[in-house]
């Protein structure tokens, strides 16, 4: 347990100050992510975003894993 918080708070630390290059990304901004703008109302659903994120965080946990 000890060993994942200090991975989880170093993870942490370094995507903090990868932060301003993080968010060039186009993650949030991708074909099938679905947002519905109404007038007094918006929707954003980030469907391809959430399937690319879990991908890569299954692909990172199988490769830690083994």
């Amino acid at each position: 347990m000890q060993r994942l918080l200090i991975i989880l708070g170093i993870l942490l630390v370094l995507m903090g100050i990868a932060w301003p290059w993080l968010s060039k990304l186009p993650l949030g901004r991708l074909p099938g992510d679905i947002v519905i703008e109404r007038e007094n109302f918006r929707l954003y659903f980030p469907l391809t975003t959430g399937l690319v994120v879990s991908l890569f965080l299954s692909l990172l946990w199988w490769w830690f894993r083994k």
